[in-house]
């Protein structure tokens, strides 16, 4: 099969802590350019997948490819570069509260490259412009609101400019027009940078707003349940359990159709 537009494959992978399964069989590729979603119910093992992906747990089985090469199968310091080419972003933003916005924006710019500190300062200040926190470099995480410390984690993501972003549930705890215009800037990030994103979500506003393919891991089969297009699965799909997913607390119709912010 030809991988060519393929950025990242998923390949018979099976997660485990000791004995116990948590999932297994996991098989996708993901799209150079494209907003992956990786769905389920509270247990399922979403953010569990995303940490295999990005190196903090070793799978019990299978692999991960970057580009067509193995990431478990490189040495650490292969391991170090791959993961250079990519940006996190934790629930909350994960900030370092002692630090200001621009510091801990400039971290990862300290650490991985010999940038003077001036370049460093003008890096951080465009980042910070770029998710809308112009102005508010010397404020303290604690002196802003969750969404605003969302997109500041967001710049600090985006500092080494990356190949790849992970986002894991970046709308936990947002307002919904936070939430709606983080989609948007999650969307314009695809658009304009041609970055690969995936998300770790349950949220269905944004699932259906950013999501250009998905998988659906279930807890009860420990395995992949469904794959596709959100809006797709939604129209097409027969099964009982992805559909009670995609259509909870709303009409599945006000969810797919729910507009962008300017």
């Amino acid at each position: 099969m030809s991988t060519d537009g393929i950025k990242i494959q998923i390949q018979n992978l099976t997660m485990a802590y000791g004995p116990h399964v948590i999932m297994r069989d996991i098989n996708a590729d993901l799209k150079r350019g494209s907003v992956f979603v990786i769905m389920g119910n509270s247990g399922s093992g979403k953010s569990t997948l995303l940490r295999h992906m990005i190196g903090l747990l070793r799978p019990a089985q299978g692999d991960v490819l970057y580009d067509g090469r193995s990431f478990w199968g490189m040495d650490d310091e292969g391991r170090r570069a791959q993961l250079h080419k990519c940006g996190v972003l934790f629930q909350n933003g994960a900030l370092w509260s002692s630090m200001t916005l621009a510091e801990n924006v400039a971290l990862p710019l300290a650490e991985y490259t010999d940038w003077s500190p001036a370049d460093v300062q003008e890096i951080v200040r465009l980042k910070l412009a770029l998710v809308g926190l112009n102005g508010f470099e010397d404020y303290y995480p604690s002196e802003i609101s969750g969404g605003m410390r969302t997109r500041a984690g967001l710049a600090r993501a985006m500092a080494l400019d990356p190949e790849i972003l992970f986002f894991d549930e970046p709308s936990a705890g947002l307002d919904p027009i936070t939430s709606r215009n983080l989609d948007q800037l999650i969307l314009e990030l695809r658009d304009s940078l041609g970055t690969t994103v995936v998300v770790v979500t349950h949220e269905l506003a944004s699932i259906f707003t950013i999501a250009d393919d998905s998988i659906f891991l279930d807890a009860d089969s420990k395995t992949i349940r469904a794959r596709g297009n959100p809006k797709e699965l939604l129209k097409h799909s027969t099964d009982a359990k992805l559909k009670a997913f995609l259509t909870r607390g709303a009409s599945s119709g006000e969810a797919a159709a729910r507009p962008l912010a300017s």
